[in-house]
């Protein structure tokens, strides 16, 4: 049994948006996810953080989930990112993938999940280019009540916690989002979001009393990071 990570697999297989149309990295990226999955096990659980389908409505991703829930390992774990436009509420969500036969797909959202004595939480996050005014600051403070309570759910178990967004990168830091990590006795936080030129600016290491690591799936060539045991 094992846990890994990977974010941003930005499927597009019941849609018209693939990612190879920028070339470099994401030319053929969904056979490099199916062969970066390889290493995982069918016992293992993957933490998915957040953009993982293009798809406008959960019928029009139901071809992205059915991809993922084909490959290798026994749960995985979906966050919301900025461009899950699919993502509805948990009981739709829940029941859609039941009703469909997606058996390893399970939502962290509100919630928190146990890997042995180990409490994998998060949410999708806040980001410096979001204009926090008005309606978005509501979204912000949205996100910080959803990050407290997947943490408080955790109890005392051991924390890891996983965001779509960066908390911090070079020349800026969420400081709320920070503060709730080292609030809770979070060790190691990775996140998604960053991609191509972007990857330079990403905080790799402790910063603070948190380890930040980068999961971002250009970023990790495809295949998902290796967290536990």
């Amino acid at each position: 049994m094992a846990l890994f990570a990977i974010g941003d697999p930005h499927l597009s297989l019941g849609s018209n948006k693939p990612m190879d149309v920028f070339g470099g990295a994401w030319s053929g990226y969904v056979d490099k996810l199916s062969a970066g999955f390889q290493a995982v096990g069918n016992d293992d659980t993957v933490v998915l953080c957040g953009d993982i389908s293009w798809g406008m409505s959960l019928e029009e991703a139901r071809r992205d989930f059915a991809f993922l829930d084909t490959l290798p390992g026994k749960r995985k774990l979906l966050l919301k990112g900025n461009h899950d436009y699919w993502w509805t509420t948990a009981a739709k969500m829940n029941r859609f993938f039941s009703e469909n036969g997606f058996h390893t797909l399970e939502l962290l959202h509100n919630n928190c999940h146990l890997y042995g004595e180990t409490a994998l939480c998060g949410t999708r996050g806040w980001f410096y280019e979001e204009d926090q005014a008005g309606h978005n600051e509501k979204v912000f403070r949205r996100e910080l009540i959803r990050l407290e309570a997947s943490l408080k759910a955790a109890g005392e178990h051991p924390k890891l916690c996983f965001l779509h967004y960066p908390p911090c990168y070079e020349g800026y830091t969420c400081p709320e989002i920070i503060a709730l990590l080292e609030q809770y006795g979070v060790k190691t936080c990775y996140y998604g979001h960053l991609h191509g030129g972007s990857h330079r600016l990403a905080v790799e290491g402790v910063r603070g009393k948190v380890e930040y690591h980068l999961v971002a799936a250009d970023y990790l060539r495809f295949a998902p990071k290796r967290i536990l045991p």
